[in-house]
């Protein structure tokens, strides 16, 4: 093995095994090597992978692949929680995601885990005060994968976002550590009022499709948001609530309700 390669896998074993996927993907599939070559067997760490997949995918008539690829580049150079937040991301997504069977699979196919990535890059130049180029990120984040995310919002890691049609999360949303969200969820205002004005999501929160939280209002750790349902009070943690308006209807019925993923009702409506 040469030396590079054992440096990686001694060092970032996310990185390596997504190499690995990579290379037995081009020999199972040979119409898709370019693919894999240019967007991960051609870069040395996963970092310069993501940055590549950002500018390719976000780059427009406006902005060109190779400025886009240098904020990346100096973004996750300057704040390595970037790509440390990526790869718990995409561990998160392989582990919660029925549909994921390979480490590759977020980096190249999922837009959920593209957008969010994008989103933190947008994050940090919101951070440096380079506010038009981070609404810049949003737009075409917006236009390119239907996930809307302020640049303000404050998102943590290990965050799986599947299917992400429809995402929107607002400028003074706060979102926890292992949070698993589906399609169509909001995180938004309830009027034109200004300052603090987006919920505050706890870790491991399950939120299910189509839920709307709405409000400066707090959705306690470990808790489950039912599908389709409009949170708007707080919510005490490990709860399970549904309905519009949302009431609680019981326990989380287990510790991690992100990560099992279940989101079934037994009995608690």
């Amino acid at each position: 093995m040469p030396k590079t390669e054992a440096r990686l896998k001694a060092l970032d074993p996310v990185w390596q095994r997504i190499h690995e996927e990579a290379r037995t993907a081009v020999a199972e599939e040979p119409l898709l090597g370019g693919m894999f070559h240019s967007s991960i067997l051609h870069h040395d760490t996963f970092e310069k992978a993501l940055a590549f997949r950002f500018s390719l995918k976000l780059a427009s008539g406006e902005m060109s692949e190779q400025i886009l690829r240098e904020i990346a580049d100096t973004a996750m150079a300057d704040d390595p929680t970037i790509g440390a937040a990526a790869r718990a991301d995409l561990v998160a997504t392989y582990e919660r995601d029925p549909a994921c069977c390979r480490f590759l699979q977020p980096l190249m196919y999922f837009k959920g885990f593209q957008a969010l990535q994008a989103y933190r890059i947008a994050h940090w130049l919101h951070t440096q005060g380079r506010f038009d180029f981070a609404y810049f990120v949003q737009m075409r984040v917006s236009e390119m994968f239907g996930v809307d995310i302020h640049p303000g919002a404050r998102v943590g890691r290990g965050i799986m976002i599947d299917h992400a049609h429809s995402i929107v999360i607002g400028e003074t949303a706060v979102v926890g550590d292992n949070v698993s969200m589906l399609h169509s969820v909001t995180l938004g205002g309830t009027g034109k009022e200004d300052g603090d004005r987006h919920p505050k999501i706890g870790d491991g929160v399950l939120i299910g499709a189509g839920a709307k939280v709405l409000g400066n209002i707090g959705v306690g750790h470990c808790s489950r948001i039912a599908a389709g349902s409009v949170v708007l009070e707080d919510v005490p943690p490990k709860s399970t609530v549904a309905g519009v308006p949302a009431r609680i209807v019981g326990e989380a019925g287990c510790a991690q309700p992100s990560i099992t993923m279940d989101q079934i009702l037994r009995g608690e409506v």
